[in-house]
């Protein structure tokens, strides 16, 4: 019993531990891009470095209130459906998100977009 226990997790840890990584990286590399962004963007929206930081300390905060609803739905509608729903509403959101041209006059935009 031990034996096929053993072998059982060798092999998960094996499958398991390469696309870890992968998910490891990609993060990474998403947060290094949202300081690459604040390089110029800060600039042309007249951002301060707090209101960047908090524009994208919120993106965590929606994403943490909606993930639970959000798998509980995939469960009930089924994935073909609910992942087409989340790149339809994905892509109207990124557009959305262009009109926020200024943070001062419009204040706020750029956090609302964030979290969203």
């Amino acid at each position: 019993m031990n034996s096929v226990y053993e072998r059982a997790s060798g092999k998960a840890a094996w499958r398991l531990i390469p696309f870890l990584i992968l998910c490891y990286f990609v993060a990474y590399l998403d947060r290094v891009n949202a300081g690459f962004a604040a390089l110029t963007m800060n600039k042309e929206l007249g951002l301060t470095a707090e209101m960047f930081g908090f524009g994208v300390g919120i993106f965590f905060f929606g994403y943490f209130i909606f993930e639970v609803p959000s798998n509980l739905i995939l469960e009930k509608v089924g994935a073909r459906r609910w992942i087409a729903r989340i790149m339809i509403s994905w892509g109207v959101i990124s557009s959305i998100s262009c009109a926020s041209s200024s943070a001062q006059p419009r204040r706020g935009s750029f956090q609302a977009s964030s979290f969203f």
